[in-house]
């Protein structure tokens, strides 16, 4: 099962991948940031980006400085600890996030295809199931009430 479900992540991101690499210069990384940041609603550091996308943080630290500048990510500082910022997209981060997830989300619905409306609701379930299991948050809710690493 490991194996399968990271060849399918692995083909499912790289078909996703094309929706936001070509048209924004976007790699995986950083839109692994703009998702996890989207996902959020607010501001979050980027070791929990780093947790929550299982991505390397020196891989992230660099989709960072890439977004940084671009303008499509900012540093918030945090006002109980100076030496600590958090993340937020900024506006323009926001709107190329509100560009991109009607694609992502078409693009989505072209890979499920092959599947009916009855067996694409059980696949979510199970996937649900699944990351419940292991504790994964799955919400944005959920997310919200996560506090920073």
């Amino acid at each position: 099962m490991p194996f399968r479900l990271n060849r399918l992540a692995a083909e499912v991101s790289a078909a996703l991948s094309g929706e936001y690499q070509a048209r924004y210069g976007l790699d995986i990384p950083e839109w692994r940031v703009l998702a996890t940041l989207g996902f959020r609603n607010e501001a979050c550091s980027a070791q929990y980006i780093a947790h929550c996308t299982r991505t390397h943080k020196s891989t992230i630290s660099r989709a960072v400085t890439s977004l940084m500048a671009r303008q499509l990510v900012e540093r918030v500082e945090n006002k109980d600890d100076r030496r600590e910022f958090a993340l937020r997209m900024t506006r323009k981060g926001r709107a190329l996030y509100a560009k991109l997830i009607p694609r992502l989300l078409r693009k989505e619905g072209e890979i499920m295809s092959c599947l009916t409306a009855s067996e694409r609701n059980g696949f979510a379930r199970m996937l649900g199931k699944i990351e419940s299991s292991l504790d994964l948050v799955q919400t944005s809710e959920e997310a919200g009430k996560t506090g920073a690493y």
